[in-house]
């Protein structure tokens, strides 16, 4: 589990592919405190297990879907990711609750600046938008954010200096792919309208349909 408050940001160092599954090598400029072999850390977003640490370098086993279904396959090497390691009890919960489960990769649209801080805005396919709630949240890359504009196709959020200058984000440009976890907890409400049936559960999701499904909001 994970907030989506990043650490430090590192870089791909290699990509070593056997069959369908392989390394995955990642370079950071100091090591970690105590890593642990075995320890969960969320790279982009993306929970992986670390296999072993070598200096200021990390090791991951990789399956090949995990390369074809988030950015880390196609990021060239040298690429900056963000990092954070699994949450612990008594952590601060700064962001929200991110599983490091990706759902989609998605395209930058534009990325442009608003008095000090930036605007990014992401695209998706149109069956996703359920997902995306102004105000809710949604983690980028592994960033905890919160959606400022929820579209029929694209999202927006903004990016204050400080994720900018502690994020990989500010080097995202348009039409580059982006991890993306929605909001866990709006998942369960869909899914659980969605097994509830009735002509209601199968509309757009809205607050009147949330109050009469019996959420205090």
């Amino acid at each position: 589990m994970f907030t989506g408050i990043i650490q430090t940001v590192a870089k791909i160092a290699d990509r070593k592919m056997s069959g369908k599954a392989g390394k995955l090598v990642i370079e950071l400029d100091s090591p970690l405190k105590n890593p642990g072999k075995g320890e969960s850390i969320a790279i982009n977003g993306a929970c992986l297990t670390l296999e072993e640490t070598v200096g200021t370098k990390m090791v991951f086993h990789v399956l090949e879907e995990t390369l074809k279904k988030t950015n880390l396959g196609s990021l060239p090497n040298g690429s900056k990711v963000n990092i954070e390691r699994a949450l612990s009890v008594g952590d601060s919960m700064g962001g929200h609750i991110v599983t490091g489960h990706i759902d989609t990769t998605c395209p930058v649209r534009n990325l442009r600046k608003k008095g000090a801080d930036w605007v990014m805005s992401v695209g998706f396919p149109g069956e996703m938008a359920p997902y995306f709630v102004e105000k809710g949240s949604v983690a980028i890359d592994g960033v905890s954010l919160t959606v400022v504009e929820a579209g029929s196709d694209y999202f927006s959020v903004h990016l204050i200096p400080t994720t900018l200058k502690m994020t990989c984000l500010a080097d995202r440009k348009p039409e580059d792919l982006v991890n993306i976890e929605t909001d866990i907890i709006g998942k369960y409400i869909l899914r659980y309208l969605k097994a509830s049936g009735g002509q209601k559960a199968k509309s757009k999701l809205d607050m009147e349909l949330l109050r009469n499904s019996g959420w205090e909001l």
